[in-house]
């Protein structure tokens, strides 16, 4: 059974920080992209970041572009998420996604999600 856990949501004052990660379990994704998706109460769900299997290759949503980085361990089937400069617009579940696919797509597995609240 293919499984990925987000883990390191949480409430934290607008201009901090936070590191989301996903760990993934009944397969290798070290060849997939993989990437972070967010939904905001009463919102569609949107893209965040993604990352190419390799790493050499990042995308970024530009409401996040030079605060968030995303990042991969293939060697522990992981993709992290660190977020600086936090603002109260970020606030959502985020949900970690992989799979085959392009780098700018969605795979087919998603993980069930990690609550981030940002406080003004």
């Amino acid at each position: 059974q293919v499984q990925l856990v987000e883990s390191g949501g949480g409430l934290v004052q607008a201009g901090g920080s936070l590191r989301l990660s996903c760990a993934a379990s009944g397969r290798s994704f070290s060849s997939d992209p993989m990437g972070w998706f967010r939904q905001a109460p009463g919102k569609k769900r949107e893209f965040v970041a993604a990352i190419s299997w390799s790493g050499g290759n990042t995308l970024y949503a530009d409401s996040v572009k030079g605060r968030f980085t995303i990042s991969r361990d293939n060697a522990k089937n992981t993709v992290n998420l660190q977020m600086n400069k936090l603002k109260p617009e970020d606030t959502a579940v985020y949900y970690c996604n992989g799979g085959p696919g392009p780098v700018h797509g969605t795979g087919p597995y998603w993980g069930q999600g990690t609550q981030v609240t940002v406080s003004s």
